[in-house]
């Protein structure tokens, strides 16, 4: 396990953004866990105990956002550990961290989960993923669902958010850009089928068909309007996504020649206060079997 003294070099990443570590996706992630925890109605939003999970593994932690509003938000929880592949973003997160004075037990290390997770099994409460289609491939989630179990106490649970590609806006070319990114998601493999909830709608398959019990689901529906601050924040990050995804349209789809005036009219047409999106989530959840034996990958 690296430390923050001792940074290892980092693998090569499978995250759809080229450029994972520059200043702008480093502010639009920050953006990103604003917007989807606030609209999504906090850290954790559908458990009726949160206080129960002492011991916490966020899996892609990114800037540490969510670890760190749980941290705030749960002051009973002993220990926070989020792990990531991009050291810049985790120097990021202990510095956000250290200023709101949760650094005493919230941790992050560099890790690349689609190896390993390196801690002991049997060791978290809860282990959390948001948002890994834009690094997980659908080949990978039977190994990285079973390094979860691995770590996660028996009775402990294991929960994934994630968003449907598309948005359903009143901006046609912000539609026209969320088909070329389903198509692009598609062929790199990180959905299942191509449609904008080609990660979403698999979710609770994935938990019940890789040894997880009492799997259960929540949707929620995130408003975003351009008069207000969060429709603001919405725009910025979607512009920043589209301008950041070039590189990886380029490489899995036929990148339209007026890929620029596309972009620029979505920029035009996200402006006006009449301008209003809808994004859609879902988080399943379930607990780890305490038969099942994490030495066996299912």
């Amino acid at each position: 396990m690296s430390n923050p003294t001792n940074p290892r070099r980092e693998h090569p990443s499978t995250y759809v953004m080229q450029y994972r570590s520059n200043d702008e996706e480093l502010n639009r992630l920050q953006i990103h866990d604003q917007l989807f925890t606030t609209g999504m109605g906090g850290v954790l939003p559908e458990q009726s105990d949160p206080a129960r999970f002492q011991r916490v593994l966020d899996v892609g932690c990114g800037t540490g956002g969510w670890l760190i509003e749980a941290a705030r938000t749960y002051p009973t929880m002993s220990l926070l550990i989020g792990v990531d592949v991009s050291n810049k973003m985790l120097d990021y997160a202990r510095a956000q961290a250290s200023a709101l004075r949760v650094d005493d037990h919230v941790k992050f290390h560099q890790m690349d989960a689609l190896r390993m997770l390196e801690f002991p099994k049997d060791y978290f409460d809860l282990v959390n993923e948001r948002f890994g289609m834009s690094w997980l491939r659908t080949l990978d989630w039977p190994k990285f669902l079973h390094e979860c179990q691995r770590v996660v106490r028996p009775g402990g649970m294991i929960r994934v958010t994630e968003f449907n590609v598309n948005v359903e806006s009143t901006s046609p070319a912000l539609t026209r850009l969320g088909e070329l990114a389903i198509e692009a998601f598609y062929k790199a493999g990180h959905l299942f089928t191509p449609a904008s909830d080609g990660m979403t709608k698999e979710l609770a398959r994935l938990l019940h068909q890789y040894g997880l019990q009492d799997v259960q689901t929540r949707a929620h529906v995130l408003e975003h309007r351009a008069s207000t601050t969060e429709g603001q924040l919405f725009v910025e990050d979607w512009r920043n996504l589209y301008r950041g995804l070039v590189p990886f349209l380029q490489k899995w789809t036929r990148l339209p020649d007026d890929y620029e005036d596309i972009y620029q009219q979505m920029l035009h047409e996200t402006q006006p206060p009449g301008f209003v999106a809808t994004s859609r989530t879902l988080t399943a959840w379930g607990t780890r079997s305490r038969t099942y034996s994490p030495s066996i990958q299912r």
